[in-house]
Formats: C-alpha cells, structure tokens, sequence
C-alpha cells in the first residue's frame, strides 16, 4: 500500500468514523441518564436518511405516519398517569401543557409536510424538515415505552429495547420498502490536499460532526438543563432529591440521541446506500465505541468509534469479507481489560 492509497483509505475510516461517533455519544448519554442501552439507536439513521429521500422525490414520508401513532401512544400514557396525579388546577395546567407537546406538535410537523409535499423546498429546509420529524420521535418514544418503568431493572430496559428496534425495523420496511436510497450530496466536488482528492461531502460530514460534538459540550457545560443531565448521570438519587425530574431528564436525553440519530442519517445518505434495516449495523458499531469509553467516557467512546471507523476502512481494503469480523473482534479485548480493571459487583 502506497501513501496514497493509505490516505485515501484512511479519510474513507475517518468520515465513518465521525458517523459513528455521533451514534456512541448518543449511547453513552442515554445509558449514563437513564441505564438503557438504547438498541435501536441506528433505526434514527436509517429514518433520518430515508425521510430526507421522500422529501427530496415529493413524497409524504411514512415516518410521518409513524410520528403520530407515536404521539397518540404518548398522549394515551399521560392521560393515564395524570389520573394518578393531584386534580389540583396547576396539575391540570400541567397536563394540558403537556399533551399540547405530545400531541401538539407531532400534528403540527404532520401539517407541515403534507402542506409542503409535492413542492419544491430549498435543500436546507429538506433537511431541517427531515430532522424535526425524526427529532420528535425520541421524546415520544421515552413517554410511552420507558419512562413508566424508568425504575426496572436494567435487564429488562434492555428486553424492552430489542422489542422496539424490532417493530421499527419491520416498520421501516412497511413504510420504505426493501429499496435503499441516497440523497442529494450538500455539495459537489471535491478539493486537493497533498496527492489526493476529498470529496466535500466528506468534509461537510467531518466538519458537522464535529461542529455537533462541540455543541454538545458547550450544552452540557454551559445550560442548566445540560447540568441537571449530568447530574442526573451521576447520581439519579440525588438528582430527583434536589428537584431535578427524572421524566424530563429522560425525555430530553431522547430527544438529544434522536436528534443525533437523524443527523447521522442526513450527513451518511448521499455518501452510502442507506436500507430500512441499515441501521442496525451502524448502531453496533455505534455501541463498540461506546463499550470502549465503558458506556461513561464521551472522549473515550468518540475516539473508539473513529477507531472503528478506521479499521472497517483498512478491512475493507486488505479482507472485505471479513471487515465485520475484525471490527466486532476489537470488542473482546476491551471486555477483558476492562473486567480485568474493574471489580464485579452486584447490581444496586
């Protein structure tokens, strides 16, 4: 292998890699918040890619569809709970506040693309159409499938997960059919640097990224919600003793991994083919990052995605057929290490 080849190769692992990194940190948030390991993270990709497609070929998404039935499911579930809770007027407030949010505005982003399908949207608008629809779907999903057992064992959050990435995958074949898609590139071209040539995309989706991850950090460092997240992250105790709700800590982790998820799916579909199941794939090589920064360490679990990334692009290069093999082998190692480093303990 010549340099060329190597960093041709090596931009190819990294612009993955990026992609992958977004899908660990939005693992490792969910876990730390709310002790799920979220599988169906990729599902997020995957409909966030093959929104955008409808949109950009005028047709109404079936993730629309999906985003409603979603928000009747939510809607029902605080119905339900707000029985349960004081019929006080401020309780009352309370409960139309938010029904207004998980019924409200699922109709209102429903409105919106039926009223603008068919015409012609200037590309930006396509993509922030694309991600509110996806977005909104991961505080509704939270509501009606995890929050009313927030308090279950992590063994049973993890059951439940499988179970939801299950029924949206056969949804997504319902909804999209057994055809991939891609969608329009940002932007065409590419510039020299050194002896090779970058597409743009490919810096569009490294430069989002990371534009993404800082976000992120100024989020949580910065805004207060960001701080009662990471309180929450560090002590769910303590947290809902000084006033932090767990509800809505959960609900805005969602909210932040959906909007992750969307966002990958956007920045990957017009460099690869992107199916209803794609996803899946992407979120275990998501969840090996995030293994390696031990589901707590956000640096951590970004470097080991771009790792992954990395070596899925030198395997593809050197052994094809068995570039999954090497990329879910790097997983053992770390296993060892770390119950090698880490005492075993019981669950609390």
């Amino acid at each position: 292998m010549d340099f060329q080849t190597f960093a041709w190769v090596a931009q190819d692992g990294l612009t993955t890699g990026t992609i992958y990194a977004l899908i660990s940190l939005a693992l490792v948030m969910i876990f730390a918040v709310t002790r799920i390991i979220f599988v169906p993270q990729g599902e997020f990709l995957s409909f966030g890619t093959l929104t955008l497609a409808c949109i950009q070929e005028g047709k109404f998404p079936g993730t629309v569809w999906l985003l409603l039935v979603f928000a009747v499911l939510a809607s029902t579930a605080e119905i339900i709970d707000a029985h349960h809770r004081s019929r006080s007027l401020r309780g009352t407030l309370s409960q139309l506040r938010s029904l207004a949010f998980y019924l409200g505005l699922p109709l209102l982003i429903a409105a919106v693309t039926w009223a603008v399908t068919g015409h012609s949207l200037p590309f930006v608008l396509q993509v922030m159409l694309a991600l509110m629809i996806v977005t909104a779907m991961g505080p509704l999903l939270y509501r009606f499938a995890f929050q009313p057992v927030a308090g279950a064992s992590v063994l049973l959050l993890l059951i439940i997960s499988v179970a939801i990435h299950v029924a949206l995958t056969g949804l997504g074949l319902l909804f999209f059919g057994a055809e991939g898609a891609r969608t329009s590139a940002f932007t065409d071209g590419s510039i020299e640097l050194g002896s090779i040539d970058v597409p743009l995309q490919n810096i569009w989706v490294i430069g989002t990224c990371l534009a993404a991850i800082l976000v992120l950090y100024l989020f949580f460092e910065r805004t207060i919600y960001g701080r009662a997240l990471r309180a929450t992250a560090c002590n769910r105790t303590g947290a809902r003793l000084v006033g932090i709700s767990p509800s809505l800590a959960g609900a805005l982790t969602f909210t932040l991994a959906a909007a992750l998820g969307a966002l990958s799916g956007v920045l990957i579909g017009p460099i690869t083919t992107i199916y209803y199941d794609s996803g899946f794939l992407s979120g275990l090589k998501g969840f090996v990052g995030a293994i390696i920064g031990g589901m707590a360490s956000y640096p951590l679990a970004a470097a080991g995605a771009i790792l992954v990334g990395l070596l899925e692009g030198f395997g593809s290069f050197w052994a094809s057929a068995y570039k999954e093999v090497i990329v879910f082998t790097l997983i053992i190692p770390v296993l060892l290490w770390r119950s090698y480093k880490d005492p075993h303990r019981e669950e609390d």
